[in-house]
């Protein structure tokens, strides 16, 4: 049942993606609202997909590669659904649902394989904290990193003085630079929370508090390095525009090193 679920939010992914892409070129308000509800029954399928897997492992989707990557893909729609119920951008759906797709086809080639959670309860509720948090911060990002790529194409006409037909499908420069603020806001406060409860779960397992580990700690301390100038910047400095687009943008690429990292 769980590969059959796994398989129809796959397929549901990749035909939405598709619908995405001609309602971005031809905006037909059918397409999108097919689209949408294709991104749901996908929703629906993979959500059916974490349940039996929790079911069968008897924790959350957070232990190993795959279900970290599943877990990802999960809640990268669930905060396209929040993002376009708020800011009604329709066209946001071709820039996250493909990346949707293909953070769940890579899982589809990780191990299945449970992994051993720790008995303390302690223990495995701050990794439960870690976690949980830390993919909801990815998940905000994701959607920073599709504005912000966003932002690029229409301030690249504005700048070329070419205003192709994009020009027109797409928001305004002022709402993608806000959109993309919004998420920060929300996603680095989360991936914050993660480190700190990381930390404290290291210590739970008689682990340093912090470690300088080139391939697991530090392309973390370099996400959060990235996402706090953004972050701050923007606060204190009124950072925004390209610069803020460029930063999201290279920040979800540090998201997708580390994590890469992590599974080596």
């Amino acid at each position: 049942m769980d590969k059959i679920s796994f398989n129809l939010s796959l397929l549901s992914y990749l035909m939405a993606s598709l619908a995405y892409f001609v309602y971005l070129a031809y905006r037909r308000p059918l397409v999108s609202t097919i689209a949408g509800w294709t991104v749901a029954f996908g929703l629906l399928c993979q959500t059916v997909t974490i349940g039996i897997r929790s079911s069968q492992t008897g924790h959350g989707p957070y232990t190993t590669s795959f279900e970290v990557a599943l877990f990802l893909a999960w809640l990268m729609v669930v905060v396209y659904f929040l993002t376009e119920w708020k800011y009604k951008i329709k066209d946001l759906g071709a820039f996250v649902i493909p990346l949707v797709f293909i953070v769940l086809l890579f899982s589809a080639f990780l191990s299945k394989d449970a992994a051993v959670v720790p008995e303390s309860e302690e223990v495995r509720f701050w990794l439960t904290m870690h976690r949980t948090l830390s993919i909801m911060g990815y998940a905000a990002f994701s959607i920073a990193f599709a504005a912000g790529i966003m932002y690029l194409i229409q301030e690249h006409q504005v700048k070329s003085k070419k205003l192709g037909i994009m020009y027109f499908r797409m928001p305004s420069l002022e709402v993608l630079d806000d959109l993309n603020f919004k998420v920060i806001m929300i996603g680095f406060p989360l991936f914050t929370l993660g480190f700190m409860t990381g930390s404290i779960w290291n210590t739970q397992m008689n682990l340093p508090f912090f470690s300088w580990d080139l391939t697991r700690t530090l392309p973390l301390v370099a996400t959060w390095l990235i996402y706090s100038l953004v972050f701050f910047g923007r606060m204190m400095v009124g950072l925004r525009g390209k610069k803020a687009a460029q930063g999201a943008i290279l920040g979800f690429v540090t998201v997708i090193g580390t994590y890469f990292l992590h599974i080596l």
